[in-house]
């Protein structure tokens, strides 16, 4: 039924003017987003639950990083779309949430998507430490449990790199410190995702 609304307001659209290809393009990407059924992030780590594939043959959605030091991202997939804003930092985790030939659609830790060329994405893993909160900073331990010594605390919306995960637990490695952090601190890793 949306579907079909939408349909018919690109129709009433086409008549009062001549759609341009990269306004039939944003027009059609909404109404794919608007039908596809709602999934959650965490899916994809759901245990025997297939990942859904996008184009390249991996895994949507996935989490990968920045390469580049300066990432452009647009509001969408290519060179003649604006530039929505700026990413001046490398590392930093993006979440892949559609891919349209060369260019993936990412989403950022507040949530805020927009295109970039795929070349600019890496698949090294990083984390951004509890960026939904400010204060209290967060112990990280030696060995995975609630009960090893704290090897250091970090700050929400530190970022690193994530060396492994399982059974709740992510290991970070950083020049600066070592050591575990439970999964459910962390945005740029799933859930009950295991990482080796």
């Amino acid at each position: 039924m949306i579907l079909a609304a939408l349909k018919g307001m690109s129709r009433r659209l086409a008549r009062v003017r001549p759609v341009t290809s990269a306004l039939t393009f944003a027009v059609i990407a909404a109404m794919m987003i608007v039908a596809q059924p709602a999934e959650t992030a965490s899916a994809q780590g759901a245990a025997g639950a297939a990942p859904k594939l996008g184009p390249s043959g991996l895994p949507l959605p996935r989490f990968v990083s920045l390469k580049a030091g300066r990432v452009n991202v647009r509001v969408g997939p290519g060179q003649g779309y604006k530039v929505s804003w700026v990413f001046t930092r490398s590392g930093l985790p993006v979440e892949i949430v559609q891919e349209f030939d060369n260019w993936r659609r990412i989403r950022d830790s507040d949530g805020t998507e927009g295109w970039v060329f795929h070349s600019l994405l890496v698949g090294k893993r990083t984390a951004v430490v509890a960026p939904w909160q400010d204060g209290d900073p967060l112990p990280i331990r030696v060995s995975p449990n609630d009960t090893a010594e704290i090897s250091a605390y970090l700050q929400p919306k530190v970022v690193s790199q994530v060396s492994e995960c399982d059974k709740g637990w992510c290991r970070l490695v950083d020049k600066r410190f070592r050591g575990w952090i439970k999964q459910t601190n962390l945005w740029g890793v799933y859930p009950d995702e295991t990482i080796d």
